[in-house]
């Protein structure tokens, strides 16, 4: 193969699978993209405030999790200091399912996804400075082309800015997560380290809980009916299938890769979207519009190179 060959191959290499465990890793990476899709949907969908959302959500999905594996047989003991390790990763879970939560409240579900794609930026500056690693510049060059698509939806969607900002912090703590949660990732088996992080990162939001209501009062705190059942598909399918299948891709793939793909989650929720203005403020056609052309294009880019090399 010439030179100019290898090259142009090595630009790649981040999404190729090498072998039969990095094939199934990639599978399971993007069954766990399909299932985060519908995170921003049931965010929109239940009532409850972004704080109590994901105090709902960690307390049913820990309890659902203990539940299987304290039946199956399956959960793991580790020592104090792992468990803070693990608990300390599941606390930066938190913090990003409530600023992502919130940016989704004070704008819509495509602000709150879109910004999600800044991810990969993020990414690809964290996991080398925590890992004492050189930056890659192939790796933040195609982090660039998504934050281009983002500074395009904030010069179309300048009320949503707050919204928009509290994305972009979202984006930032999913980074660290990510990158936490590759170290963690092998301690113990996935299901447990899940566990874990969610018991961390309940007792965390349960500290900061009385704070959040004190600044942000609410009318209710008790879930209705079909909140209930919202919170529950929620648990199982968008939080504990899900995690799991990050937690098992993790453990081929790099931080970075994950949170690239990461880049066609909007697709999927935007996709799954009702059209209703209410959902939307009447704006749901300009959004698609903007991302499906702009960072949109770059996550099908991706995903089209990952399937041409992985096939």
């Amino acid at each position: 193969m010439a030179p100019t060959d290898n090259r142009r191959f090595s630009i790649f290499t981040t999404f190729v699978p090498k072998n039969e465990i990095m094939r199934e890793a990639f599978i399971k990476l993007h069954l766990s993209i399909l299932l985060a899709g519908f995170t921003g949907i049931f965010g929109k969908l239940i009532s409850l405030s972004e704080g109590v959302l994901v105090w709902y959500r960690m307390l049913i999905a820990s309890l659902m999790l203990l539940a299987f594996l304290w039946m199956g047989k399956k959960l793991r003991k580790v020592s104090w200091r792992s468990f803070m390790k693990i608990a300390g990763a599941g606390m930066l879970l938190s913090l990003h399912w409530l600023f992502f939560y919130g940016s989704i409240k004070a704008s819509n579900v495509s602000i709150g996804v879109v910004c999600f794609s800044l991810t990969g930026f993020f990414t690809a500056l964290f996991e080398p400075l925590l890992n004492r690693k050189r930056i890659s510049l192939l790796e933040l060059g195609f982090s660039l082309i998504t934050l281009l698509g983002i500074l395009l939806i904030f010069h179309f969607e300048m009320r949503f800015r707050y919204g928009i900002l509290l994305g972009v912090i979202s984006s930032a703590l999913a980074a660290l997560f990510t990158v936490a949660n590759k170290k963690v990732g092998t301690i113990t088996a996935p299901s447990t380290v899940l566990l874990y992080e969610l018991v961390g990162g309940f007792l965390f939001i349960t500290i900061l809980l009385p704070v959040y209501l004190y600044f942000y009062p609410q009318d209710y705190l008790i879930p209705g009916t079909t909140d209930l059942v919202y919170l529950f598909l929620f648990a199982f399918f968008c939080t504990i299938c899900m995690c799991i299948l990050q937690i098992q891709a993790l453990k081929s793939i790099s931080a970075f890769t994950m949170n690239l793909s990461y880049n066609l989650e909007p697709v999927y929720s935007i996709a799954g979207i009702p059209n209703k203005k209410s959902v939307h403020s009447g704006r749901r056609e300009r959004i698609d519009c903007i991302y499906r052309d702009g960072s949109g294009l770059f996550g099908k880019f991706a995903f089209d190179r990952i399937v041409v090399l992985f096939l």
